[in-house]
């Protein structure tokens, strides 16, 4: 998949994610509710700025239009590497701390 088509499909997904039509993200943008449109069928592509404007009305950072599936660790996921980091941060303090005896 090409960056544009990345770019694209997040930008659909976040938007009806959020439950936020094409006309609202347009107002949120100060941009017309067809260039939203225009957008989401690859007629045309947002400026650095407008793709700022689109990020922060999604409530997300611009990257993220950018990230494909291979990118993006799933919910579930983070919260298992966080757990399993916690867990080997404790076991190296114990390990150092048992060495310091």
């Amino acid at each position: 998949m090409n960056l544009r088509t990345v770019f694209i499909t997040n930008l659909k997904c976040y938007r009806k994610e959020q439950k936020i039509s094409q006309m609202r993200l347009a107002e949120l943008c100060e941009t017309s509710t067809s260039y939203i449109g225009e957008i989401e069928i690859a007629k045309k592509f947002p400026s650095i700025e407008m793709i700022e404007k689109i990020a922060c009305a999604l409530g997300i950072r611009p990257f993220q239009l950018f990230q494909d599936e291979t990118d993006i660790i799933p919910s579930d996921d983070r919260e298992k590497k966080r757990a399993l980091v916690e867990k080997i941060q404790k076991s190296v303090e114990e390990i150092i701390l048992g060495v310091e005896d």
